[in-house]
């Protein structure tokens, strides 16, 4: 294809070429690129489940619910909804403008770089694509070199389905990464960790190019006594230990009083059981660790608490199994950083004003969640922390809903996206103005 011979100075040329002929603006060339996406994942998400069980171990039936029925159901509704979000948006004039009208209307920004992660390297690629789409875009496309099943695959069928002169695949590593930064885009969307999300600022700030960062964080889950403990243990066991840990918005870390920890780490330990059966190892349905660096990073954390199940591990197959570590202090290195990967750590706290206390002297989380039967619990974390998302009750479904903003703040990230968000983010609304002359 012609990204593979082309560097990233003649990729972006030759798209904004594209651009500037105005055939990436009508609404049916739009809804046209997101039916051959659409198309590509129905007809190939054999393809594209394979390659994510080579690069991370996935099940095929987790594959099709995170990444690509996902991304079907994200495009599906911005086709539902495209014609409307597109239409001019009447504003109303002050009274000394007399006769004036006025509107707004979304214009497309240019030739626009999403770079994806490992993690879901299907689906944090492909989702932000269909919004750039159907902004009206030129893309350059940038999959995960970790992933490298999925990032092949995708370069493969991606020129197939779309107008291979407004998208194009660019595949490697950091040096074709960071010659992508040095060209000017229009606007970058980057899903990843905090370090290179500093790159690519300080690379757009260049060109002063508009970034989202898509990054992660310590998600923490607030745990209030009182509450269904087995009801809450199944929850965090499906959500923390989904894609092995790997994901983002995974819990990172409960909090809970002492009593409620004692009565939690006996459900934890069940709901591990009954989810991923007696040998984790053996389940079809949990998945590996990326790679051996990663591997190295997460055993190195086992001992920062008391193992209440789990522990086991296995470097030739990048397995770890789903462990929960009680007794964890504030300052032990599974605190340190966001963990990603298969570690749930209980740390203790008073109250709920302990609780608070101790998420505010953090770094703002990517999301924060809480399992509690308490209104006022509810309305004291909504109004006194800052994340980039709150859920009550059920971890990560936040995400699922399109018309949901999905972002964070602070050190988890800037910018959002999903449904209307997306079209907004790779989008420019323009204030216009009619004044008749007479």
């Amino acid at each position: 294809m012609q990204s593979i011979v082309e560097t990233p100075a003649e990729v972006v040329s030759r798209l904004r070429t594209t651009f500037r002929t105005g055939r990436t603006k009508p609404t049916a060339w739009r809804t046209e690129q997101l039916r051959g996406l659409r198309a590509m994942l129905t007809e190939h998400g054999q393809d594209l489940a394979a390659a994510l069980r080579a690069d991370l171990g996935k099940s095929e039936r987790e594959a099709f619910r995170t990444e690509i029925d996902f991304t079907v159901r994200e495009i599906d509704h911005t086709l539902e909804r495209l014609t409307e979000w597109l239409r001019p948006q009447p504003v109303d004039v002050p009274g000394h403008l007399g006769s004036a009208t006025a509107w707004t209307v979304q214009d497309p920004l240019g030739v626009v770089l999403v770079i994806a992660p490992w993690n879901y390297p299907a689906q944090l690629l492909l989702a932000p694509v269909a919004g750039a789409l159907a902004a009206g875009n030129c893309v350059v496309a940038k999959p995960s070199e970790l992933a490298p099943a999925t990032s092949r695959v995708i370069s493969e069928l991606l020129p197939r389905f779309v107008d291979r002169d407004a998208v194009a695949v660019v595949e490697g590593a950091v040096p074709e990464t960071t010659a992508l930064l040095e060209q000017h885009f229009d606007h970058i969307f980057y899903t990843g960790n905090g370090t290179v999300g500093r790159i690519v600022m300080r690379a757009a700030a260049e060109h002063l190019t508009p970034v989202a960062l898509e990054l992660g964080g310590k998600s923490p889950a607030y745990v209030e006594g009182g509450t269904d403990l087995a009801a809450v243990a199944t929850r965090l066991v499906s959500t923390k230990f989904l894609n092995a840990g790997q994901t983002c918005v995974a819990p990172d870390y409960v909090l809970t009083d002492p009593a409620t920890a004692r009565e939690l780490e006996p459900a934890l330990a069940q709901a591990v059981r009954e989810t991923y059966g007696s040998d984790p190892a053996a389940s079809p349905d949990y998945g590996r660790i990326v790679n051996e660096r990663h591997f190295d990073r997460l055993t190195g954390l086992l001992d920062s608490g008391r193992i209440v199940v789990g522990g086991e591990h296995d470097r030739a197959g990048r397995y770890i199994a789903p462990t929960v570590l009680a007794g964890v202090a504030p300052d032990s290195p599974v605190m340190g950083e966001e963990i990603f990967g298969p570690i749930l750590p209980i740390v203790e706290i008073e109250n709920l004003d302990a609780a608070i206390a101790f998420i505010n002297d953090r770094d703002k989380p990517l999301a924060l969640y809480a399992f509690t039967e308490s209104g006022t619990t509810r309305d004291r974390l909504s109004s006194e922390t800052s994340s980039g998302g709150l859920g009550f009750g059920l971890p990560v479904a936040h995400l699922t809903v399109s018309d949901l903003p999905f972002g964070g703040v602070g050190e988890s990230g800037m910018g959002r996206y999903h449904g209307r968000y997306s079209l907004e983010t790779f989008s420019h609304r323009k204030a216009v103005l009619d004044k008749p002359l007479g």
